[in-house]
Order: C-alpha cells, then sequence, then structure tokens
C-alpha cells in the first residue's frame, strides 16, 4: 500500500477483494481460466468441484468483475477479465516462497 491513507469506503473495497481470493477453489478457477476460456462443465472437470460449488463462485467472481462471461450457444463461456489479479497472485506467492526458503534455511542450522 502506498503511504496515502485510504477512506474507509476504499478499505472496505480492498478488504472485499482480499475476501473474494481467500477461497482457495477461487483460486483454482482463477488459475484454470488463466489458461484459456472454459464453460462451468470444463471447469467442473478441470478443478473437480461440483458443478453448483463451482457455479456459485463464478457467480463471485462475475460480480466482482474478475471473470467476465460470453454465451456461445447454450453454454456460457468464461475467461478472467481482470488479469491484475495474476499480478497480486504472483506478489503473494513470491513472498511465501521467500518465507519458506528462510524458514527451511533456519531449520538447516538446528541439526
Amino acid at each position: 500500500m502506498s503511504n496515502e491513507l485510504l477512506s474507509d469506503e476504499a478499505l472496505a473495497m480492498v478488504a472485499g477483494r482480499f475476501r473474494l481470493l481467500a477461497e482457495p477453489t477461487r483460486l483454482k478457477i482463477l488459475q484454470t481460466l488463466g489458461r484459456e476460456e472454459m464453460n462451468v462443465t470444463e471447469l467442473v472437470e478441470t478443478t473437480g468441484a461440483g458443478q453448483a460449488n463451482v457455479s456459485k463462485h463464478l457467480g463471485a467472481l462475475l460480480e466482482a468483475g474478475v471473470v467476465a462471461r460470453r454465451k456461445e450457444g447454450l453454454n456460457a463461456i468464461y475467461r478472467v477479465a481482470d488479469e491484475t489479479i495474476f499480478e497480486l497472485c504472483d506478489t503473494v506467492c513470491a513472498r511465501l516462497k521467500t518465507q519458506l526458503e528462510n524458514r527451511q534455511n533456519a531449520l538447516a542450522g538446528t541439526f
């Protein structure tokens, strides 16, 4: 975050984005959609989650503007609409990797 103080409304929006991403199934859906567009059936097969669960999470991601949907015949095809999600995930993953490496190095000297 920058040094600029955010309003309560802005902080609530930031917290909402983090809550949206705090669900592992949503992250798995986003990771899957990052490779290609898919319909719900394909997402169910690829993620191993149930159809109702995938649909529920897609609804939340769609409402937040993170994914977009288009119709193709009878199917709804989903794609990632907000690519900045991947930048955020990459930042978090890089930090976690560094923390894990530091812990492993600290433990290596204890035995």
